[in-house]
């Protein structure tokens, strides 16, 4: 979870007056808190009635509803307002370390080498490209500054550049809820083509003949992405629908193969895949099937030469496992598997190349790239060292090339991308993201990975960062971040931001808790529908486990966590409150099951595989035990910044 820098430094401020003896901050004890009105609703299910009294807050466009939430700002402001000084000092400290005339590293593609650089004083990116040699013309493609000019919201997403260079798709959101709206631009005459296209992901996948590509469309209402359609450039003609996702629980996506040959149409929920394709030089075509949905069967598929190599937890593969099949029988009983499932090592992706294949792997919590030639004679690992670290592909969009791009960075480490040579085992560092005014120096910071009993006997794993003068004790703030659902692996990485918190004496943790997939899919099942409560179970013991080792105190632990992370903590401080000083929930999700029985809700229906269907009684029964709104009580909670 990446927050706003002024929200950053509201959580930095609070944090550090509260641990800090030598920042006081007076609040108002005169001021009175707004009271939204209790309007009783009543909530029935499964012969169950809950009443909740601030139902009616959930109607957005209620003058009341905004006149209730400007009141509750202003007295958040004057509740705060000793502060604010301090606030505008992290704020330019934060900023004051970002470089803002950067660019980004320049990659090659299809004869053209494309930037994206920042300039001084200006928000947004620029997006240029340069044909043949970086010593060349600069082309400006998209200056979203002045895009920008005169919106309130501006951001511009899945630029796609046509097989012959001379278009991009492109798509802009001015509202700030993912509703994109889809152009295509002349790169040549700077002209935008055909009209406007509402209400898409932004997603899109050219064809061959650089007159047609495909796009998803959103639901209105639920914003899934549920059909694809095809279009035709220069035809005044409807867009014609290709494919409609009619099962609420899925959402689709389109895209093309890394060898451009292919389209791909992928319908997904949390437990199934389906994947359709259809050769790119052949757009009128229809599409066809690689193996037809069937519960708890998840692949996803990559092209090679005539067969699709597919990664796929067929036949209790948890851990995942990689077939192939030819494209011309591509269905699961042609399936013939390269690489076998194994209990201890999670396959998490794989890139093709003309002469190797890279796979993703991650054993113990850490990620590795197995590197393979097609014909066998080669088979080693990338040279990677620590064990608080984030490795992962840069972007490698060439097909025909011994150069892998990764990017690696950990909590003493700058954001860093390197190109690596498969053939001579030649490492180049391309990039190292600069930390800017501040006499940065990593050998300043101490890092190291821990391991916290749960309950039930298992091991948490815990990534810790702290300055090398900070000596854990019961006096030592200390702020504890975790997430611990879809399987989402949280890897230890670097943030400049985080220096205000290191360089005052915090120590800063990652708890990779069940409900995320460091340690393997397991970990991930572990945590999730009725095995829940062990996402929340194991924060709470790892927090204990801090506290007795003397790495912090109560008085001085601090926990985040947003969006299912922030019901995260909303569990905590209803389980056990009395373990922090301070509790962070960003964009938390806390009324689990009024959410979960509401179906226009983007992302519920999708969501039954995660968090359970409330219309099933043992799965609302199991949510309701641990809703953070249906489970508040009367009891000294901690300071809390929602």
């Amino acid at each position: 979870m990446k927050y706003p820098k002024l929200v950053l430094s509201m959580i930095f401020s609070i944090g550090l007056i509260s641990c800090n003896k030598n920042i006081s901050m007076n609040f108002d004890t005169t001021l009175v808190p707004p009271l939204a009105e209790r309007i009783p609703y009543q909530l029935k299910k499964h012969n169950d009635i809950r009443i909740d009294d601030y139902y009616w807050l959930r109607e957005r466009k209620n003058p009341e509803v905004i006149d209730y939430l400007e009141r509750e700002n202003d007295y958040f402001k004057k509740m705060t307002s000793e502060s604010e000084p301090f606030r505008e000092v992290l704020f330019e400290e934060m900023k004051s370390r970002i470089k803002e005339d950067d660019n980004s590293v320049p990659y090659f593609y299809n004869g053209y080498w494309y930037i994206t650089r920042f300039e001084k004083g200006k928000q947004y990116p620029i997006h240029t490209r340069k044909k043949d040699s970086l010593t060349a013309e600069e082309e400006i493609l998209f200056d979203c500054n002045q895009m920008a000019e005169g919106k309130d919201y501006f951001s511009l997403v899945g630029i796609n550049i046509s097989p012959d260079n001379s278009k991009a798709i492109f798509g802009v959101d001015v509202e700030s809820r993912r509703k994109y709206t889809l152009y295509v631009k002349d790169l040549n005459t700077q002209e935008i083509l055909d009209t406007a296209i509402e209400n898409t992901t932004g997603g899109s996948a050219w064809t061959l003949d650089n007159e047609h590509f495909f796009f998803l469309h959103k639901n209105p209402t639920t914003l899934r992405s549920e059909k694809i359609f095809r279009h035709s450039i220069h035809k005044t003609s409807s867009d014609e629908l290709i494919f409609h996702e009619e099962d609420e629980t899925f959402s689709v996506g389109v895209q093309e193969s890394k060898s451009h040959e292919y389209i791909y149409i992928a319908s997904y929920s949390t437990l199934t895949t389906e994947y359709q394709f259809l050769k790119a030089d052949d757009p009128l075509s229809e599409f066809q099937l690689v193996q037809p949905r069937k519960r708890g069967l998840e692949y996803s598929v990559y092209q090679f030469k005539d067969h699709f190599y597919i990664l796929n937890n067929h036949e209790n593969a948890t851990n995942y496992k990689i077939s192939k099949a030819p494209i011309a029988q591509p269905s699961l009983k042609n399936w013939e598997d390269l690489m076998e499932h194994r209990e201890d090592v999670l396959i998490e992706d794989l890139e093709i190349f003309k002469s190797y294949w890279v796979v993703t792997e991650r054993k113990n919590g850490l990620a590795t790239k197995r590197i393979m030639r097609w014909d066998e004679t080669v088979d080693y690992f990338l040279p990677v060292e620590g064990e608080t670290y984030s490795l992962y592909s840069g972007f490698n969009p060439n097909f025909d090339t011994t150069k892998l791009r990764y990017a690696f960075n950990s909590m003493t480490t700058p954001s860093s991308v390197y190109e690596f040579d498969m053939e001579t085992k030649e490492s180049i560092l391309l990039k190292q993201r600069e930390v800017m005014g501040s006499n940065f120096d990593s050998e300043d910071y101490v890092e190291k990975r821990i391991w916290a009993p749960a309950r039930d006997g298992v091991l948490i794993p815990v990534s810790l960062v702290r300055h090398k003068n900070t000596k854990p004790s019961s006096e030592t703030p200390f702020l504890l971040y975790a997430y611990g659902s879809y399987g989402a692996t949280i890897d230890p990485s670097f943030s400049s931001n985080r220096l205000s918190l290191l360089n005052r004496g915090f120590i800063f943790a990652i708890a990779h808790i069940r409900g995320g997939e460091y340690l393997g899919r397991e970990w991930y099942e572990a945590g999730k529908l009725l095995k829940k409560k062990n996402t929340f179970t194991d924060f709470i013991d790892v927090s204990k486990y801090l506290i007795d080792q003397e790495y912090t105190s109560a008085s001085h632990l601090h926990a985040a966590g947003g969006s299912a992370g922030g019901l995260l903590m909303g569990a905590i401080v209803n389980e056990a409150p009395e373990l922090y000083r301070s509790v962070l929930a960003a964009v938390p999700f806390v009324d689990v099951i009024t959410t979960m029985l509401d179906e226009s809700i983007p992302l519920t229906t999708g969501e039954y595989d995660e968090w359970g269907n409330p219309n099933d009684k043992e799965y609302y029964d199991y949510m309701l035990s641990y809703s953070p709104y249906d489970n508040v009580k009367e009891q000294d909670y901690p300071n809390l910044l929602i």
